[in-house]
């Protein structure tokens, strides 16, 4: 990403942290989606 000498154990980390967020910006948007439907 940055310079070819990141450790892998990091990448894994940045993956693990991207998908956290991925799977937490959906299920706000589907609450939102589901809140506004529900007025």
């Amino acid at each position: 990403m940055m310079n070819g000498d990141m450790p892998a154990a990091m990448m894994g980390i940045m993956g693990l942290f991207c998908l956290l967020l991925t799977i937490l910006l959906v299920l706000g948007i589907a609450a939102l989606i589901k809140y506004l439907r529900s007025k």
